[in-house]
């Protein structure tokens, strides 16, 4: 079940008109265990930056936090999957947000299997509406017996998961594909804790590679293949993972 509220009251049919006839927006998604989330400051941020680019205006962070307290406690959870999403119909002063609550999720840690496709996200640096087409990308994997489909560009350069980031690693350093994509809380959060590069990485590069994981807002997960390439599981790098995930604060909300 999904608890909704919008400018922090419950949704009615009439404020839901905003985000079911809009499709310009933002929003970030978040892991909430006792009323605390990792990265919040992160979140914000997030928020903050990409009201400014599409809508040339600020958004207080103390509103967001205060929307999503009231949220919550409205739901009656203090374990939660919540989403915060982000409009600005014409003529408001203010923002419209959306706040959404469903039970807590985490991402399985069984080895992924990834199919590749050819798509780059529009704005990719930007956690936006309108992801027709990496959802539609990832149903297709789906259906054809993967768990995630990677993004790359029409050169074969790596990008992204449809909703994930990917990591592989060489032996010594933990590879973050350089390309346009968006820098996802996990990712932000994992990168400076572990020996981390950002390098252009290709299909062609693959094999060259040991091992892979991937990462979102709930949690991270080794590869096991690629298409025709195949990666042992890592127990010592994930374990290296685990440990710096775990050195995350809860900050609280």
């Amino acid at each position: 079940m999904t608890y909704i509220e919008i400018n922090g009251a419950p949704a009615t049919a009439d404020t839901l008109r905003v985000p079911a006839l809009t499709s310009y927006g933002h929003f970030t998604a978040m892991q909430v265990r006792d009323r605390r989330v990792r990265g919040l400051d992160r979140h914000l941020g997030r928020l903050g930056a990409a009201t400014r680019e599409l809508f040339g205006a600020d958004l207080d962070g103390g509103r967001v936090r205060a929307e999503i307290r009231h949220a919550l406690e409205a739901a009656g959870a203090r374990d939660a999957s919540v989403r915060v999403y982000v409009y600005w119909p014409d003529g408001d002063e203010r923002a419209t947000l959306m706040v959404t609550v469903r039970p807590p999720q985490t991402m399985a840690v069984h080895p992924k299997s990834v199919t590749s496709v050819p798509y780059v996200r529009e704005m990719a640096h930007i956690k936006h509406l309108g992801a027709f087409g990496q959802s539609h990308h990832l149903t297709s994997a789906l259906r054809a017996g993967f768990d995630e489909a990677l993004l790359t560009d029409a050169q074969g350069v790596v990008t992204e998961g449809a909703i994930t980031n990917i990591a592989f690693w060489d032996g010594t350093s933990v590879v973050w594909p350089d390309a346009p994509s968006l820098l996802g809380m996990t990712m932000a959060l994992l990168e400076p804790r572990l020996p981390s590069v950002r390098r252009r990485v290709t299909l062609a590069d693959l094999p060259s590679y040991d091992a892979a994981f991937l990462t979102n807002s709930q949690g991270f997960a080794p590869v096991r293949r690629i298409d025709d390439v195949a990666y042992e599981v890592d127990a010592e790098l994930m374990a290296r993972v685990q440990a710096a995930y775990d050195a995350v604060a809860w900050d609280v909300i």
